[in-house]
Formats: C-alpha cells, sequence, structure tokens
C-alpha cells in the first residue's frame, strides 16, 4: 500500500476506532444507533469493514417483531449498510429467521431494509433511534406475555 493510501485510510479510519461507542459507530457510517442494544461488551472495526460485536450473552429485545442477540455478531460495514449479518434473527409468524443485511438506501425516506432471507422487511427508521434494552434468552415467555398483553 502507497504511503498516500496509508495516509487516507488512516484520515477515514481514525475517528471511528476512536469513537467511543458502536452506537457512536453506527451513527458515524449513516446506520441508526439502535441496531444494536445498549449493553454491548465491545467490538472491533477491521479496515477491510469486518465489524464484530460481543455482548455478554444472547438476548432479546422487540422493534416491530421480537429479536435476537446472540453474544457475538459478524457483519460487513460500509456507509449505510451491513451486510452479510451473522448473529441476529427476527420473528416472523413463530419462526425464527436470520438477519441477512440491514440497509439504508436513503436517509431521507425514514425506511431502513431489512433482508430477513425470505423477505425484505422496510421498518421506520424511527424505530431505532435510540439502543435498546436487551433480555436475556430465558426472558422469552415473559416478553412474549406483555406484547400480547397477558402479563
Amino acid at each position: 500500500m502507497a504511503p498516500l493510501q496509508i495516509l487516507c485510510l488512516l484520515l477515514v479510519c481514525l475517528p471511528l476506532c476512536l469513537s467511543a461507542s458502536i452506537h457512536d459507530l453506527l451513527k458515524s457510517m449513516g446506520l441508526p444507533p439502535g441496531l444494536f442494544p445498549k449493553d454491548v461488551k465491545s467490538y472491533t472495526f477491521s479496515a477491510s469493514g469486518l465489524l464484530q460485536v460481543y455482548l455478554d450473552g444472547p438476548c432479546l429485545t422487540r422493534f416491530d417483531t421480537m429479536a435476537l442477540y446472540e453474544s457475538e455478531l459478524r457483519a460487513n460495514l460500509t456507509h449505510g449498510s451491513l451486510t452479510g449479518v451473522q448473529g441476529l434473527s427476527q420473528e416472523e409468524l413463530f419462526l425464527w429467521l436470520p438477519v441477512k443485511d440491514i440497509i439504508v438506501n436513503d436517509p431521507t425516506s425514514g425506511l431502513i431494509l431489512f433482508d430477513i432471507g425470505l423477505a425484505h422487511k422496510q421498518l421506520s427508521l424511527s424505530l431505532f433511534e435510540d439502543p435498546p434494552d436487551c433480555s436475556t434468552k430465558g426472558k422469552l415467555k415473559e416478553l412474549r406475555g406483555k406484547e400480547k398483553g397477558f402479563v
């Protein structure tokens, strides 16, 4: 790599590498900060664009439907997109489907696209303004009861 290329890479990457949190990194890359839970233990972001996010353990939250985060998530992060996502699933019609890509094509549209393999879901960006609280996997029954009004 030529010295000029290295310098350019440092100028682009340095502000991202010094980000205080994963949520700041997401915002700097044109994505909403609430895509990952509040309780992210740590993360790495390589020069190749590989993002690895670590949680204390698997956890559940709710956006439009239930979402399950594994203890480690991986994705390729570029401006406006997380592609090749591993470690995130959404519940659709009583099935857990892996989220493959998360894309914001046009921030002014107010929409974010979730590719869950069988379908593409467009959701409001407002659902992801704030990092969500995330409950342990054992709380699934309690969370489902709350969403149905049984608790």
